[in-house]
């Protein structure tokens, strides 16, 4: 059985990261709605929200509350992600949907490692049961092989456009 004094620390700093992803993917999505990239975004999104579900059912699951001022500074920072430069005045750009799918699939690497090791280290801990890491694991990889797919897409789109 887990019994780190970090583990609810590592939850949450993971929780946090998840909340803000859902943000950046649902913002994404419907800056992309009318272009080929929305509908995968959106689907990505959603998927990313179900994974926040899992790891708040796990937080509970495993008896620790969540810690609102993560979260709180989770939603703060990726509000304050809006506000940089992309070639345009006041639109979205090309460079917007790059650098938010790189953004995305860095929160998707970081959601891999983290289900990879909690299948190793809650693997005997009968409070995990009802979680299937092997799915999310799974499910995470699926989601690094889109993103990197509309990832090389835009880069080709973002960056051939400024030759």
């Amino acid at each position: 059985m887990a019994a780190s004094k970090y583990l609810p620390i590592y939850l949450n700093d993971h929780l946090a990261g998840a909340v803000a992803a859902v943000q950046l993917a649902r913002r994404a999505a419907g800056a992309n709605e009318s272009s080929p990239y929305g509908e995968p975004l959106a689907r990505l999104a959603d998927e990313i929200n179900e994974d926040r579900h899992a790891l708040q059912d796990l937080l509970k699951q495993l008896g620790y509350g969540g810690d609102p001022l993560k979260l709180v500074g989770a939603v703060v920072a990726e509000k304050l992600g809006r506000l940089k430069l992309n070639g345009e005045l006041l639109g979205y750009s090309p460079l917007s949907r790059l650098e938010e799918l790189e953004v995305l699939a860095l929160a998707v690497n970081g959601k891999l490692a983290l289900w990879r090791s909690l299948r190793e280290t809650l693997a005997d801990d009968p409070r995990a049961a009802d979680h299937d890491f092997d799915e999310l694991i799974k499910r995470a990889t699926s989601q690094r092989q889109r993103l990197e797919r509309l990832r090389a897409k835009a880069a080709a789109e973002a960056l051939a456009a400024s030759r």
